[in-house]
């Protein structure tokens, strides 16, 4: 399986006006097994294409006559300061669509200032990710299948530098990946999570007739709450816990003393049927007040769609699929050529709906139609 089809794109080219026209072309950079890992989502996918539907149901409010020449996207998160509200999410494998993988990404989220959350099963080193960033370093943490194991990975993430962990707690198993299985994608013996390549594999449980490969196999490693706990004493670094959808389990991770939740389905990936992000975020809020760290994740294509999830409670926004395309397309210009044009269509949003900061948006920043569609979901959410 060749890692590319066509050269990258040298230059920004005028076809490029969106983030969907790099999903668009991305199709012709990568092989077809790959682009339909990247693409696909769980089973029938209904909860992947929930994602972007979700947010053409929310309209919004203009408002005119307003002040936005002191207008910014700055805010800060867990202490540190933030350009704008779009952190890259933490997506494995990137040498699958370039030979420099992570290591651009992180060089195009460095130059456009956007937070960066290193994936444990990313294909460069997160020792290497670190050093191409300056600030807003997040490391993304899977449970391992011993203490041991997810410690040595904290400890590195400790001394490389990063400022908080996010931790991973929606696929204890991975989902039914069918696209991905009728392209027949493998993984190329030439891409790996080298994070994890010094760490010892135990052999599979030896199940009885009556046991489940799911059950008693799969799940036999699956993290507990009991292990957010333990991982809470090891480290000083704020712990976000990403892959929450339901209400009380936000709360859960509130009353633990934790710094903040991810709202995400996964990008679509895991569990086929889950409302969409935008969709559940309204009753997480809800449900957390005012000032605990909430962030979205899943969907985001477009400025309106960071507006729209600010404007229902999240604090910032989770990125994902998008940077790989980007990636494939034109490399480490590609992504910070996304990353331009979402923080720009963004300040567009704001100015036209009269809201100079990311403070002043709000829920009444939304068409009333759109704040009864955020009702809805709340309460589809909470049922």
């Amino acid at each position: 399986m060749k890692p590319t089809n066509r050269p990258k794109l040298k230059r920004i080219t005028p076809e490029l006006a969106s983030v969907s026209d790099y999903e668009r072309l991305a199709k012709d950079f990568v092989p077809h097994g790959i682009y339909e890992y990247i693409a696909g989502g769980g089973a029938d996918e209904i909860t992947l294409n929930k994602n972007r539907r979700a947010f053409d149901h929310i309209e919004l409010s203009s408002r005119t006559l307003t002040d936005c020449t002191s207008g910014t996207t700055a805010l800060t998160l867990l202490g540190e300061q933030f350009r704008h509200p779009v952190l890259l999410a933490p997506v494995a494998y990137q040498k699958l669509v370039h030979p420099d993988g992570e290591r651009a990404t992180a060089q195009a989220a460095d130059a456009l200032e956007a937070g960066f959350i290193a994936s444990t099963m990313s294909s460069v080193s997160l020792e290497d990710i670190a050093a191409e960033l300056s600030k807003n370093k997040w490391f993304q943490l899977y449970f391992q299948e011993s203490q041991e194991w997810t410690l040595a990975l904290v400890r590195r993430a400790e001394v490389a530098g990063y400022t908080a962990l996010v931790v991973t707690v929606d696929v204890p198993i991975n989902g039914l990946r069918n696209r991905a299985q009728r392209a027949g994608f493998v993984l190329p013996q030439q891409v790996q999570a080298v994070n994890l390549c010094d760490m010892p594999h135990r052999s599979p449980p030896v199940l009885g007739l009556e046991q489940s490969i799911v059950f008693q196999g799969l799940m036999r490693n699956a993290p507990a709450w009991a292990d957010l706990e333990w991982l809470s004493r090891q480290t000083p670094l704020p712990i976000i816990v990403k892959g929450i959808i339901h209400p009380d389990d936000a709360v859960r991770v509130a009353d633990m003393g934790l710094a903040g939740v991810v709202v995400s389905n996964h990008g679509g990936r895991t569990l086929d049927g889950l409302p969409a992000s935008i969709s559940a975020l309204p009753a997480v809020r809800k449900a957390l007040g005012p000032d605990f760290l909430v962030l979205l994740d899943s969907g985001i294509r477009r400025g309106t769609d960071i507006f729209k999830a600010i404007a229902l409670g999240a604090n910032a926004v989770l990125v994902g699929r998008p940077q790989v395309y980007a990636l494939a397309v034109a490399g480490a210009l590609g992504v910070a050529h996304m990353l331009r044009l979402l923080r720009e269509e963004l300040e567009v949003t704001m100015a036209l709906t009269g809201c100079p900061t990311l403070a002043s948006i709000s829920s009444e920043a939304l068409h009333p139609s759109g704040r009864l569609a955020s009702i809805e979901q709340d309460r589809h959410a909470r049922c």
